[in-house]
């Protein structure tokens, strides 16, 4: 609602409730709770109108197959699959731009698991337009646009949130899903650790002759690695992730320029290739929240946990942190405890730190041994990814992991 007459209503309602972000984790936890029966305001910093642009630019999103099943839960899947663009095969190389990659490599085929694709490449448009429309629809979902929080507060009755605008909302709970430099954990006190990696991710999107035939591929370059990620009809997406100044020189460059630089490290084995929509650029690091939770403040996604892409898990492992947060509400509404209090908090905390700082460490270890040029930490590497290539036990484990398939997984992941 991008209604400041809505604000004013607002301040006198307590809502059980307030997430900060409208994103994609933000909407997706509004409409699990809404479903649970919970009331819920999301505040957005952006408007409407940007929220619900059609033309594509270039932005998509991994989502494993667990990720879709939740999707499927909050009742969005059927309006976005017609767009999705199944994920059937991951091929995992190591090689050097222009020259081709290593004979060595993990191949991962969706046939090794009984529940179908490890995952969908969804268009950002698509998405995000899904969602809007979603809550929308919603009665118990408040949706306020181009709002921010400048203030919070917290005491035994509920949270208080000031937006910009000066007006106040009351709630039980305040969900922080605001990204890495989230205020809504900084105003908590919650503080960060993490570093960066020196590199930048080049995000776009590009059309080929040839048809993919929904094989995504991880290629390994000594300065980062280049994923190459089906979407529908004959395009794919591109995150390539370079050292940062030559990242800097990718996204100054003309279009044709820039095609130039891509294709030594692309192949040929899609035939020709011409960009599609935008290039975006994205600063690369690791970043965890000290704490997931503070008294009557839960933080989920980038707000929590910010990864490196290389395992195309960013997003994923936020909607497992919106799955379980619902999980662990509605159990204690069940119950009759507060929602807010850190007693019923520490159980999210817990059911989620574990599996996000291990994915955290996973990624910035494989980030560190795969982005070098060393003799031998490339044979060490190319060796290990044969070996797993050659273990059906080991290659049917990566597989699950990769669909997130694997854990303790909330109910709305559980199909």
């Amino acid at each position: 609602m991008d209604n400041p007459g809505w604000a004013r209503i607002l301040q006198h309602m307590k809502t059980d409730l307030i997430i900060v972000g409208g994103g994609l984790n933000g909407p997706a936890l509004a409409l699990a709770a809404a479903q649970a029966g919970f009331s819920v305001t999301i505040v957005d910093s952006l408007a409407l109108d940007t929220r619900k642009r059609v033309d594509f630019d270039g932005r998509s999103y991994a989502l494993a197959h667990a990720s879709m099943r939740l999707l499927r839960g909050i009742g969005i899947w059927d309006g976005i699959a017609k767009h999705a663009q199944p994920m059937l095969e991951i091929k995992v190389t190591d090689g050097r731009s222009g020259e081709g990659p290593s004979p060595w490599m993990m191949h991962f085929d969706h046939t090794e698991i009984e529940e179908g694709p490890m995952g969908y490449m969804v268009e950002d448009r698509h998405l995000r337009r899904a969602f809007l429309d979603a809550m929308a629809d919603a009665p118990l979902i408040t949706h306020l646009a181009s709002e921010t929080v400048v203030a919070q507060q917290v005491d035994q009755a509920g949270v208080t949130v000031t937006l910009a605008s000066g007006q106040k909302l009351n709630g039980t709970l305040l969900v922080g899903s605001d990204g890495r430099k989230s205020g809504t954990a900084t105003r908590a006190g919650i503080k960060r650790t993490g570093w960066g990696y020196g590199q930048t991710a080049v995000v776009c999107a590009v059309e080929h002759e040839k048809p993919h035939g929904g094989i995504a591929h991880q290629f390994f370059m000594p300065d980062g690695p280049l994923a190459i990620l089906p979407l529908t009809k004959n395009r794919s997406s591109i995150v390539w992730s370079e050292a940062d100044a030559r990242a800097a020189e990718l996204i100054s460059m003309s279009a044709a320029d820039f095609l130039d630089a891509l294709r030594p490290a692309f192949g040929s084995f899609l035939g020709e290739i011409s960009l599609t929509g935008a290039r975006f650029s994205y600063s690369l690091g690791l970043t965890l929240a000290n704490s997931f939770v503070a008294d009557r403040v839960a933080l989920v996604g980038d707000a929590a946990h910010g990864v490196h892409p290389i395992a195309g898990q960013g997003l994923n492992a936020g909607l497992r942190d919106v799955a379980a947060l619902a999980d662990v509400l509605e159990q204690a509404r069940g119950r009759g405890e507060d929602i807010g209090s850190l007693q019923t908090l520490a159980r999210y905390q817990q059911w989620r730190r574990f599996d996000t700082t291990t994915l955290a460490l996973a990624t910035d270890t494989f980030n560190k041994l795969f982005s070098n040029d060393n003799p031998l930490l490339r044979a060490a590497r190319d060796i290990g990814m044969g070996l797993v290539n050659a273990a059906p036990g080991l290659r049917r484990g990566f597989i699950r992991e990769a669909a997130g398939l694997s854990g303790d997984l909330p109910r709305l992941m559980r199909g």
